[in-house]
């Protein structure tokens, strides 16, 4: 007795997005309506809002905190504001545009006018959140940033005036306001109370 089955549909995969270089990606004509961030090869694009104010605010205020740090310093790197451009890495290639960023003076010194972008992982990173980020754009840029060489990232929230900070290999750490945010070993000498981060 044979047993007589139907065949079985085949499954069809969507086509994978072409991995993009980041020649290719700084290609892409600029849209004011769009906002995009290359990871991993891959264009990540969400609707532009402007910045409210409280957004603006935290980030001159993040700005004006790393600067005076920097100002205090021997060796003083270089702070940028503003969507600053950054390549990550290449091959994949990730291109990220950062609220805050700071680099180091080694890192400073290495950057020509070859490129209009930071090369290279910054020492650290500020992400300050907005009303249209979501968890997974959120988590998926901090692994980016991790992965590629970023030694220091916070989240900044403006609502909740929370700094959550993410090292490699290390669980994140949360500061309310009314504590003191401090980085030793990336930020020698830095610290803040985060209240003064928002006001």
């Amino acid at each position: 007795m044979s047993i007589i089955t139907a065949n079985e549909p085949e499954i069809l995969e969507p086509p994978r997005q072409k991995l993009l270089t980041v020649e290719e990606f700084l290609a892409i004509p600029d849209d004011e309506n769009i906002e995009r961030d290359l990871i991993r090869g891959e264009v990540k694009e969400r609707v532009m809002t402007r910045r409210s104010r409280r957004h603006a605010r935290t980030e001159a205020r993040i700005s004006q905190q790393l600067q005076n740090w920097v100002d205090l310093q021997k060796q003083p790197g270089e702070v940028y504001s503003g969507e600053v451009g950054c390549i990550l890495r290449h091959a994949p290639s990730s291109t990220v545009g950062i609220d805050v960023a700071y680099i180091t003076a080694e890192h400073a010194a290495r950057q020509t006018d070859a490129t209009r972008l930071i090369e290279g992982a910054p020492a650290l990173a500020v992400e300050i959140l907005s009303p249209n980020d979501t968890q997974e754009a959120i988590s998926q840029k901090i692994d980016e940033y991790l992965a590629c060489g970023v030694q220091l990232v916070w989240i900044a929230d403006p609502h909740f005036r929370t700094i959550t900070v993410h090292r490699p290999s290390m669980a994140p750490e949360f500061f309310a306001e009314g504590q003191t945010l401090s980085a030793e070993k990336e930020l020698p000498g830095f610290s803040v109370l985060v209240r003064n981060l928002f006001e």
